[in-house]
């Protein structure tokens, strides 16, 4: 079935959909290709396969089932697991090429899941999707597609990969709403070179609407959540059955009087930034989470000013392509806003970078990452080590 133009003429994009080859910027006609494509089960990788399918190239579906098969049937916001590999199972039956599944729970536990419990007892902000993304996600899947020959390796996700003076760029989506660039700073050049994100030129009302015109099972299945092992967002839960010393009860204390306000249940339920939840009304103004001490399982709160940060350091990082010299913005969580900064030191290549505010920025954690632009193009990132104050805001938001 060959699907029409769909959606939002001003995307360019969209008119891409007449030639699907194009999407896949193949080096050679798309009869002599073969694309992998990583299918989760939902409809997003389940349209890029069939946009593969169309293109005339030969395609392979590959699924990494990432936890417990059984656990994951019939519940709702995963992802990699359960009815999405029987979904995923079945786009490629439908489309007519080949699907396998390979069985990496023990890998994610160990690199994703227990990371993350982990990050949480050491009073960290974590990120998991990040971590999965530059594990499991992609380094096994890259490795697998060119085990199979595949001329690229092709996901759901709502990025655009761009060919500029330099080599291949990372964009953020065209649809805002959708874009997923801050979960995928950790891209390297080389990967970026083989990886290929069709969907990034179109907003997910468009890709429903091909998913429903190739006939395809999942056209109205609703989205993951952003942490496909915690579809009930209860946190807490996950990191005590993983590590279950973090349940040890501690002090809440102001950070400024260092008088303490109350008993809390373990350092798992706060993250900075936290204002519900505290219990420990009767303050003349409100207080939120201004920073963990988890060796002490002691948690500091304090007025909203104290959670104003000017710069903070960032860790790991990771370049893709040259600097600009044009100006740069950070986002220091998936749904904040980019703010300008500067860069100190060396960015890139692992080596440790401290970004500067230009105003005071809130709610800024360790754990989290540090994803910087330049306009649209992701310049690459790192993962946020320690804070400190905008000046004349008071100490340092680390214990």
């Amino acid at each position: 079935m060959a699907p029409r133009v769909y959606g939002r003429r001003e995307m360019p994009d969209a008119a891409l959909l007449d030639r699907p080859a194009a999407l896949f910027d193949l080096p050679r006609p798309a009869a002599e290709c073969r694309i992998v494509v990583a299918m989760s089960g939902g409809v997003d990788s389940s349209v890029v396969a069939a946009l593969a399918a169309q293109s005339g190239a030969e395609v392979i579906g590959i699924t990494l089932q990432l936890y417990d098969y059984g656990a994951a049937t019939g519940r709702k916001g995963a992802c990699c697991a359960g009815d999405d590999i029987r979904d995923a199972r079945g786009v490629a039956d439908r489309l007519g090429f080949a699907h396998y599944v390979f069985d990496h729970e023990s890998a994610f536990r160990e690199e994703v899941v227990e990371r993350f419990a982990d990050d949480y007892l050491a009073g960290r902000t974590p990120i998991p999707c990040i971590r999965c993304n530059m594990g499991p996600k992609f380094t096994d899947l890259l490795r697998m597609a060119r085990e199979l020959g595949a001329d690229c390796l092709a996901t759901g996700h709502y990025v655009r990969r761009v060919v500029g003076p330099a080599g291949p760029e990372l964009h953020r989506a065209l649809d805002p709403a959708r874009d997923q660039s801050y979960f995928l700073y950790g891209t390297t050049e080389e990967q970026l070179g083989y990886l290929r994100f069709p969907l990034g030129g179109l907003p997910k009302q468009d890709v429903r609407r091909i998913a429903g015109e190739f006939g395809l099972s999942v056209a109205a299945k609703p989205d993951s959540q952003d942490i496909c092992f915690v579809p009930d967002g209860d946190y807490a839960r996950i990191v005590k059955a993983v590590r279950p010393e973090g349940a040890r009860p501690g002090r809440i204390v102001h950070a400024e009087t260092g008088e303490a306000l109350g008993e809390h249940r373990g350092v798992i339920h706060y993250t900075v930034g936290q204002r519900r939840g505290l219990e420990i009304g009767g303050q003349a103004e409100p207080l939120y989470v201004v920073a963990i001490d988890a060796q002490t399982a002691e948690v500091r709160v304090g007025p909203r000013r104290m959670l104003a940060v000017g710069s903070a350091r960032i860790v790991e990082t990771n370049r893709i392509g040259p600097l600009p010299d044009e100006p740069l913005t950070a986002k220091v969580r998936s749904l904040a806003k980019p703010v300008p900064v500067v860069l100190d030191g060396t960015f890139g290549g692992g080596a440790a970078t401290t970004i500067r505010f230009a105003e005071p920025e809130y709610g800024v954690a360790p754990g989290q990452a540090a994803v910087i632009y330049a306009g649209d193009r992701v310049v690459g990132g790192g993962w946020i080590e320690d804070t400190e104050p905008y000046p004349s805001q008071g100490s340092s938001t680390q214990p």
